[in-house]
């Protein structure tokens, strides 16, 4: 994710004309990161004064989630444990602050990020406490070196930690829906969460720490897997004896389908595993789950939520799943041999490119981008704009400004 890749790898009405102006330079394939960037500071900006009062503070107590069609304007969800995006609003302030140094944007950076904190004094909820603490502490500890932010950091590695059953070898994602679904459970989407594990090894955690995060890795590679490379959304265990019971999807269309995001998830985790480890065996699974997904994909490069809907062409994008991909191929080209690092950083390219385009690029609010997929089954944010998109979207393009690229 961003502790390594980012740094080694390395809007109100009176913005509305420019930003409909990079929405157009992108259909022409001619777009500018660094005029994409600026464009979304200046939807950063307008979203604060939007969400500040009088004084100039925002309630930092409640973070942005999603904006409905038509609607102009965050909706916000109070920060707590069951909130898994309460991290993504601080961290695309941080992503902001880094491309910009706008000291006022951080200052608001630090306190949503600080919101945060009381969460990881708690027993931990769920496996999200990885996303809630690494976009926020994480990009903050990254930038400033805060030590503060390094304490919380360490603090919830040891908690994530307590969700893991060593006869399973696995994080249980969700311990409220072991009896739901059956058992232990572990959703592809923890994959993501092991970076937390892997950074607290390296900066005074406990070394049990890396062995955590691998054993899950494995494990995940291992069931949460078809043989071509697609993969399950949810596997599940015997609490007791760690016996895999069966794989299945909660949010893809089947349990036999590629949900778009749920593959997003195991792309970038695997990348993400194989720098922290340098084994090999993770560059190749990445490869291999990046190549089914790129195989498969639409001709705009933006997929279906699912990419086995039968509804297709007629069903919903995800723009999220796609901004989680061309971050993680920024990364992936980089440890690739050279005639996959093109085919890798070309698709990347396509993806920003149409992703920055006025199909999906959004003139009109402080979010970034239109078109994405929360929880269809539940029919649950579909054709929102929401912030966990605009946070990899900001990442994606920071990337590729430290690549010393163009789209």
């Amino acid at each position: 994710m961003f502790f390594r890749s980012l740094t080694a790898i390395a809007i109100a009405s009176t913005c509305v004309l420019s930003l409909s102006n990079c929405a157009r330079t992108a259909q022409a394939s001619e777009l500018s990161t660094e005029s994409c960037i600026e464009k979304c500071h200046q939807k950063v900006t307008h979203a604060l004064r939007q969400l500040s009062d009088s004084t100039g503070e925002c309630d930092y107590s409640m973070a942005p989630r999603n904006i409905a069609p038509g609607d102009s304007i965050w909706h916000q969800r109070p920060v707590t444990a069951e909130e898994w995006c309460s991290g993504f609003w601080p961290g695309v302030l941080w992503l902001d602050y880094e491309a910009s140094g706008d000291e006022e944007v951080a200052r608001h950076a630090d306190r949503y990020t600080r919101s945060i904190g009381e969460i990881v004094k708690a027993p931990v909820f769920d496996h999200d406490l990885g996303f809630l603490v690494l976009y926020s502490y994480g990009n903050g500890y990254r930038l400033t070196k805060n030590p503060e932010y390094r304490e919380i950091m360490l603090n919830a590695a040891d908690s994530l930690a307590t969700l893991f059953n060593p006869k399973a070898g696995t994080i249980c994602s969700w311990p409220r829906n072991e009896k739901m679904l059956g058992g232990h459970n572990t959703i592809m989407d923890n994959m993501i969460n092991l970076e937390l594990l892997f950074w607290a090894a390296k900066n005074g955690g406990d070394r049990r720490l890396y062995d955590i995060a691998v054993s899950h890795a494995d494990t995940t590679m291992r069931y949460n897997f078809r043989p071509d490379g697609t993969s399950y959304h949810v596997a599940v265990y015997d609490k007791n004896t760690g016996n895999f019971i069966k794989a299945c999807t909660h949010q893809g269309y089947a349990d036999n389908s590629m949900w778009a995001r749920g593959q997003a998830w195991a792309i970038y985790g695997y990348t993400m595993v194989y720098r922290e480890t340098h084994d090999k065996k993770y560059l190749d699974f990445a490869q291999k789950v990046t190549d089914v997904y790129l195989k498969n994909l639409p001709a705009d490069k933006i997929p279906y939520w699912d990419f086995n809907d039968p509804t297709i062409p007629e069903c919903s994008r995800d723009a999220s799943a796609a901004c989680v991909v061309a971050s993680a191929l920024l990364e992936l080209e980089n440890y690739v041999d050279e005639a996959n690092a093109s085919i890798y950083d070309t698709a990347a390219k396509e993806m920003l490119t149409e992703l920055s385009s006025e199909r999906y690029w959004s003139a009109s609010s402080p979010a970034f981008l239109l078109h994405s997929t929360g929880h269809r089954p539940a029919a649950s944010e579909i054709d929102y704009s929401i912030v966990y998109a605009d946070y990899y979207y900001y990442e994606a393009l920071n990337r590729l400004k430290n690549n010393q690229s163009e789209i």
